[in-house]
């Protein structure tokens, strides 16, 4: 099989109006199976024609969308101007024209791969391309396998040039399932050409935490069990399940979210110092995280469901009221867990994960609570001498920066303390950023498979939590637009610790 990274045409470097240098990606043909769906529609296009109008895409970059609607190319290429306008991006007509191509797979029970292989080939031979060939699976968990089996059946997998095959989250069930489907996919792709896709990983505080941590020394030092008294994770949703309540119902937040999203993070929160800064460095450190992981109890873990909360006349439905959601559900939206890493540095060190919907806003956060001081100098001053823990917060949406929280005194007297905080905020220095999707497409023509998940880890991540999975776990309830149950807060309140959230 031609390795995935360095086979084809290599890339070349170009100047777009006199600003800094673009390394364009090698001509390629960019497969789309879900075609016209709703990720490609309000994700992967724009994500693709800000690439070409960036000047990272050439003319001979060409994407092909595939489903089981039967298209005309001016009907997709009508259709995609149409998906463009809806996220407010003004397509150049002549990419959709020049560049957008569409071949039907036929019905759902029998889908035509044999005749797909024959259109790619005669698309590349028309088109001069070299064979280099991104399989993006923009489709429902369910038809991953019967897909990616279609795929090697035809020896689409094989080519003169690099192949990349593209999986989104959930990628499994289960442990088991996710081990299944990296058997089935290795079957037909090799691992360097595998991109299982988690797109929390393409935000840029993500990435900057690497950066944050191994180039400034005087974070790093602090870094350890000596100096934090606990680490958070938070990733709250303002929504409800709206029109998902039938899909939610067989997943839950568990899966949803804190199997992928959070743990994610969390690795690259608690990983060491890898020895170089490539891909295979960075996720052997997030394996053996996960390795290093003492097994969850059930008493570490709290489950939470979102009921009916109404205001004025704003009135927001419980869980159990959303349309495809059983009236009896146990089911969770919320999920709060304590997490134990037996290393070295983090030995007696929680680690806390939060995750749920119909919370009061949307916020991805990371809150790193160092320890306090061991003496209170102030407490025979009068008025309010309490000293609180420096933490540093990461925010990874919706305003993307980070701040440091400190005590300062207050003017005048009494003597009293106030917290204050540093902050540093992306937007306002480097101006808007790129979606999570650009950045993770362009790495992924490039060939940089480090912001995504290797199969190891995937599997990992799932082992961790099969304790709770197959656990019988009681539901605690919490008013919709509230930070969960109560139970979650005892979680934390046992240890003395309590949530942190940076406004």
């Amino acid at each position: 099989m031609p390795d995935a990274r360095r086979s084809g045409l290599a890339s070349t470097s170009i100047v777009i109006d006199n600003g800094p240098v673009i390394e364009q990606v090698a001509s390629h043909l960019f497969i789309v199976l879900g075609g016209t769906g709703d990720l490609m529609r309000r994700k992967l296009l724009p994500a693709l024609y800000h690439l070409r109008r960036q000047g990272y895409l050439g003319e001979d970059c060409l994407v092909l969308g595939v489903d089981v609607k039967d298209l005309s190319d001016a009907e997709y290429r009508a259709w995609a101007r149409e998906a463009l306008a809806e996220a407010d991006v003004r397509a150049d007509r002549a990419w959709c024209d020049e560049c957008l191509f569409y071949r039907s797979l036929g019905t759902i029970g029998s889908p035509d791969y044999d005749g797909l292989a024959q259109y790619v080939e005669r698309l590349e031979v028309e088109k001069h391309l070299p064979g280099n060939r991104v399989f993006y699976l923009a489709l429902p968990p369910a038809a991953f396998a019967s897909t990616i089996e279609g795929l090697g059946r035809v020896r689409l997998n094989r080519s003169a040039g690099w192949i990349r095959i593209v999986i989104e989250k959930p990628f499994g069930y289960d442990h088991a399932s996710s081990v299944a489907l990296n058997q089935l996919v290795h079957r037909s792709f090799d691992e360097s050409a595998v991109y299982r896709i988690d797109h929390y990983l393409g935000k840029e505080t993500v990435q900057n935490l690497l950066a944050f941590r191994f180039a400034n020394p005087i974070f790093e030092s602090l870094w350890n069990r000596d100096r934090v008294a606990n680490v958070q994770i938070t990733v709250a949703e303002d929504i409800g399940v709206g029109h998902r309540g039938a899909y939610y119902e067989r997943t839950g937040a568990l899966r949803d979210m804190l199997q992928n999203h959070l743990t994610q993070l969390f690795t690259l929160v608690g990983m060491e110092v890898p020895v170089a800064f490539s891909a295979e460095s960075i996720r052997n450190e997030k394996l053996k995280v996960l390795q290093a992981l003492s097994p969850i109890a059930p008493d570490d873990a709290v489950y939470g469901q979102y009921t009916k909360w109404t205001i004025v006349h704003e009135h927001i439905p419980g869980y159990r009221d959303e349309p495809g959601v059983r009236s009896d559900s146990q089911t969770e939206t919320y999920v709060a867990l304590k997490l134990t890493l037996n290393t070295w540095r983090w030995q007696g060190v929680p680690f806390y994960l939060r995750t749920g919907k119909r919370m009061p806003r949307k916020t991805t956060q990371i809150a790193v609570v160092f320890r306090k001081a061991p003496i209170s100098l102030f407490q025979s001053f009068g008025g309010d001498p309490r000293t609180h823990s420096n933490t540093l917060v990461m925010t990874i949406q919706p305003n993307e920066g980070f701040s440091i929280c400190f005590d300062v005194k207050m003017p005048g007297k009494p003597f009293q303390l106030d917290t204050r905080s540093l902050h540093f905020d992306y937007q306002d220095a480097f101006g808007p950023l790129a979606d999570a999707y650009q950045t993770l497409l362009l790495d992924l023509l490039h060939g940089d498979q480090t912001l995504f998940v290797r199969g190891d880890v995937a599997e990992a991540a799932w082992k961790m939590y099969e304790p709770l999975l197959t656990a019988k776990m009681p539901i605690h309830f919490y008013p919709a637009c509230s930070w969960g149950p109560e139970a979650a807060d005892e979680l934390l309140a046992r240890e003395g610790h309590h949530w942190q959230l940076n406004w």
